[in-house]
């Protein structure tokens, strides 16, 4: 049996303050947060907010072009869509040009809930922008490195 060689605590701290994945991560937990109790009262976390907007389209996507944008697979994003369908906020309907296709689309119901959400995300977004002194350069990292 080989004994294994533990990895210096002085690694860990080099980790801890250097991963840019670990540094991202810690971000967007602690916006989502932020996101997820300013957008309480529209009723919707941020997560829902991100893909009641990637559904306000005029024609409605594919289940496929909507987990592109959103970066997510498609059963994750399935799963996400089922609370949504639930609460009479989105369709999920059959493709009519390909019948083994989904169209995702926003109801009344969650054209509303976005119309209560919106001016919330301006005013939350604004004031996270502001604090960090605006988010054009953070905006171009995080998109060269997606």
């Amino acid at each position: 049996m080989s004994k294994l060689t533990q990895i210096p605590f002085a690694t860990t701290l080099l980790v801890r303050d250097s991963c840019l994945c670990l540094h991202v991560q810690r971000a967007a937990r602690a916006l989502a947060r932020r996101f997820d109790e300013a957008l309480r009262p529209a009723g919707l976390t941020s997560g829902q907010f991100s893909l009641m907007m990637a559904l306000n389209r005029p024609v409605p996507p594919s289940i496929g072009s909507v987990a592109a944008l959103l970066a997510m697979d498609r059963t994750t994003l399935t799963a996400a869509l089922k609370p949504l369908e639930r609460r009479g906020l989105v369709t999920i309907s059959v493709d009519p040009q390909d019948r083994r296709g989904r169209l995702l689309a926003l109801t009344d119901a969650g054209q509303a809930a976005l119309q209560t959400a919106v001016p919330i995300w301006e005013r939350t977004h604004g004031e996270i922008e502001a604090g960090i002194g605006g988010g054009d350069m953070l905006r171009a990292t995080l998109s060269a490195i997606a």
